[in-house]
């Protein structure tokens, strides 16, 4: 097991260190941050294994741009926003663009957004809702309900500004609210029973 020093060594100290000439200390930047990167690319690309090599390539392109890193900046905010040119490249790449169901919950900033979705649940009507959504407004969402950034966080990330931002994810809360109601009021009967069951389950979750 690593030890308790190695862990809390500063990122910063780090990347002084890689930068310097010390390149075997970069695999503790990428076991500290591996899993909210894989995270991220996974609910951006929707596919395990698009995921394990887009985060692979983050940390690729990161090791090589390390020199360009402004140390005024969160290293997190620099690193996840390498994330998101890369899932966008990815995404042109692919053309077709598959979703995976994601927890959205209540936002309390935005008292549109009435749909609380357990993220284990696959519900198709979901997967259409997210379709509509731009990649930047999917990637706001994502940042936003799954892995409960701050408007502030976001902004460095995105590199948009904050309030800005707050509106746009009100925007696109409610395009997504309005379409997952349109796709269900156009199921047919025994689907939105069994859906509605479903739902109930959810709400009891």
């Amino acid at each position: 097991m690593l030890g308790g020093n190695y862990l809390e060594e500063p990122i910063q100290q780090i990347i002084t260190d890689v930068l310097q000439g010390n390149k075997e200390k970069y695999a503790q930047i990428v076991i500290r941050c591996e899993k909210f990167i894989f995270n991220y690319c996974y609910h951006m690309l929707g596919d395990y294994g698009e995921a394990e090599d887009c985060s692979q390539e983050v940390f690729l392109k990161a090791y090589r741009g390390l020199h360009t890193y402004q140390p005024d900046r969160p290293f997190e905010a620099w690193l996840y926003r390498i994330a998101y040119n890369h899932s966008i490249d990815v995404l042109r790449k692919r053309k077709v663009t598959r979703l995976l169901p994601f927890l959205y919950k209540n936002d309390r900033d935005n008292n549109h957004v009435d749909q609380a979705i357990d993220h284990k649940y696959y519900n198709p009507d979901v997967l259409h809702a997210l379709a509509v959504l731009s990649a930047e407004e999917r990637s706001l969402l994502i940042l936003r309900c799954v892995e409960d950034k701050s408007y502030q966080d976001i902004s460095l990330i995105l590199n948009q500004n904050a309030a800005y931002l707050r509106k746009k994810f009100q925007r696109a809360a409610e395009k997504f609210r309005k379409n997952y109601v349109r796709y269900e009021e156009e199921m047919p009967i025994e689907s939105q029973r069994s859906r509605s069951r479903s739902k109930n389950t959810i709400s009891k979750s």
